[in-house]
């Protein structure tokens, strides 16, 4: 399939786990793809790397103006690029909450806010903001990381409204825990990772964690130019934890 033909996208955290995932099936497809990340060494030779921080103003219109200039047009925007944070309420201090919120949030508000010019000239223009179960299940010790998906589901309905007369679908999707590089740095902070990583596993109904080309096909839905009536909506690809009550093997 080439529906993506002709269309310059990008994709932010795009150098590894769903962002890798998502910017390759994307070229695959027939788009031109660029990838931000603060290190874009040794790509796939189908992605254009561009430097940049989500956390930096000046970076991130840097990067945009980059692509702009480089590609001519910019049609789609995948907001990846977040990190993850661990504990309670009373475990995170107040530099933690800043900094998460700033990447995770802030991050998708500045990236969103520099290509907004380029996406209304398109006639395919998409975002999509990688949520998360997060944001509307209890998690135990993910307060802060909770927080900041659930900011992200507001984000994504708010700007699906502000600019749906403009030509521009904002949509989001919402993993289940996702078995990438990301996960692997989160489970280091824990005592016995081996035995939170099975613990991850159980909680999807589908008995494992997903993976991240399953995510990457979602967002490739959502941001499609055949979904011209999908948006302010948040997809699931959770492996059944927002709706299947299953019970536990052995019990029938």
């Amino acid at each position: 399939m080439t529906e993506f033909a002709d269309t310059v996208s990008i994709v932010t955290g795009g150098a590894s786990g769903i962002g890798l995932a998502t910017a390759l099936a994307l070229a695959e497809r027939g788009s031109t793809v660029a990838v931000f990340d603060i290190a874009v060494d040794g790509l796939d030779e189908r992605l254009h790397g561009f430097v940049a921080d989500v956390a930096d103003r000046g970076s991130v219109d840097a990067a945009v103006a980059a692509v702009a200039e480089r590609f001519g047009r910019i049609d789609i925007v995948i907001n990846n690029a977040g990190v993850s944070a661990v504990g309670t309420v009373a475990e995170n201090d107040d530099a933690e909450w800043a900094r998460i919120l700033d990447i995770n949030v802030t991050g998708m508000a500045r990236v969103s806010a520099a290509v907004l010019p380029w996406l209304r000239k398109s006639p395919s223009a998409a975002i999509v903001n990688v949520c998360s179960i997060a944001a509307l299940n209890g998690l135990p010790r993910r307060a802060l990381y909770s927080a900041s998906k659930g900011a992200v589901l507001s984000l994504t309905f708010a700007m699906a409204t502000d600019h749906v007369r403009e030509g521009i679908r904002v949509n989001c999707i919402s993993p289940g825990t996702v078995s990438s590089p990301f996960v692997e740095r989160m489970l280091q902070n824990f005592d016995d990772p081996a035995a939170e990583r099975a613990a991850l596993d159980s909680r999807q109904a589908t008995g494992r964690m997903v993976t991240p080309e399953e995510v990457a096909g979602g967002i490739l839905y959502l941001a499609s130019p055949l979904s011209g009536s999908t948006t302010g909506t948040a997809l699931e690809v959770d492996g059944g934890i927002h709706h299947l009550r299953i019970r536990p093997i052995g019990e029938g």
